[in-house]
């Protein structure tokens, strides 16, 4: 759903002015398809996670220039989902694997990867690899901003709930123009009030998808060591990337190859229960802090249900407002108070999966 802006002419031969404001998606196929005789890109002007399995079961390979760590957890949860195991064996059906090649910058620093779901190490694998977000104090967006970027976290975390621009069940969409002007807007204003420079659209745009900025450089690299796995896969000519591939250029070239190895206790590709060890006392909201926090978990917006006396019950959900409004009184209770006992399920959905998790809560003791 990304739309071409001006600074995205610098660093790709796809767009022209002219393309400014459309969608990537269609104008990049456009000139694919006039460029390259026979071949015939499909766009799709739309989230990933729109398609169901059926749609991703179609495809031979994958292959990811992602700009969001929530959207690259879920395709490679999409595309372990597929796989299927032989009921008398337990081994992997080998036909039911669509490779995913990985690639992405940061700055002046990229990284390409070959991931064999089921097989070899998957994106959530590696979870201390996610570039570390940068998050500002809430006392001090609140009160007493200094930069352009707490004008913009004040109308992002502050004012959007509580104006809700378009709608009660609305959430922030960074690839949407009209999302970030309205955020840009009520940035300016409340920069103007404490004199603060510096806040523009695309100050903003980065703010809120947490953009680094693109080096046109590195862009190139990582795109062309990508095009070179994915020739690999697909022809066999020799053996693809094992399986991750470091790149930084701020001071002189440097590159490396090494193999990610498999962790066994992985959040989505390891088929082991996890746990949660937490003490009875513990509140929900304690529960669900410890996921989007935890180095291990890292999820954005957790929803848990459990099964109570054979009876399914929602503890807390994010969406729809309705269903937060009616379990928000649950986050300030105990695990005790909710019924929870030690060993029961909780299964919890999150943005970065397509499916769900199954934890096995643990009580701790003093």
């Amino acid at each position: 759903m990304d739309t071409i802006d001006l600074s995205n002419l610098n660093r790709q031969f796809l767009f022209r002015q002219k393309d400014v404001g459309r969608s990537k998606a269609e104008t990049a196929a456009e000139f694919i398809n006039t460029r390259i005789p026979l071949c015939r890109v499909t766009p799709h002007n739309c989230k990933i996670q729109d398609f169901d399995e059926d749609f991703y079961r179609g495809f031979h390979l994958v292959v990811c220039g992602l700009d969001s760590v929530v959207a690259r957890r879920w395709i490679n949860g999409m595309l372990l989902s597929l796989l299927e195991w032989d009921e008398d064996t337990g081994e992997l059906d080998k036909s039911t694997i669509v490779p995913l090649v990985d690639g992405g910058t940061e700055g002046f620093k990229g990284n390409v990867r070959v991931i064999y779901p089921g097989v070899n190490a998957c994106i959530d694998c590696t979870p201390d690899l996610f570039p570390p977000q940068i998050n500002f104090p809430l006392c001090t967006i609140a009160h007493t901003p200094r930069l352009p970027e707490h004008c913009v976290e004040y109308s992002r975390v502050l004012l959007w709930p509580k104006e809700k621009p378009f709608g009660e069940e609305i959430n922030i969409d960074g690839d949407d123009p009209q999302h970030i002007s309205w955020i840009y807007e009520k940035a300016r204003e409340r920069a103007d009030q404490f004199g603060i420079p510096g806040v523009t659209y695309r100050l903003t745009q980065g703010v809120v998808k947490h953009i680094i900025p693109a080096v046109a450089s590195t862009n190139a690299v990582i795109a062309a060591a990508c095009t070179t796995e994915v020739f690999k896969v697909v022809t066999s000519c020799c053996n693809p990337l094992n399986n991750y591939m470091v790149f930084n250029d701020s001071d002189g070239i440097y590159t490396y190859v090494y193999e990610q190895d498999r962790n066994p206790d992985c959040l989505a590709c390891s088929k082991v229960p996890q746990k949660l060890e937490l003490l009875p006392t513990s509140k929900l909201q304690d529960l669900l802090d410890h996921l989007v926090n935890s180095p291990v978990f890292q999820m954005k917006a957790p929803g848990v249900t459990t099964s109570i006396e054979g009876k399914n019950k929602t503890l807390y959900m994010q969406t729809p407002v309705s269903i937060e409004e009616a379990t928000r009184k649950n986050l300030k209770l105990t695990l005790a108070e909710l019924g929870l006992v030690d060993g029961c399920q909780l299964v919890v959905a999150d943005t970065t999966s397509p499916a769900a998790v199954v934890f096995e809560l643990k009580f701790k003791t003093d």
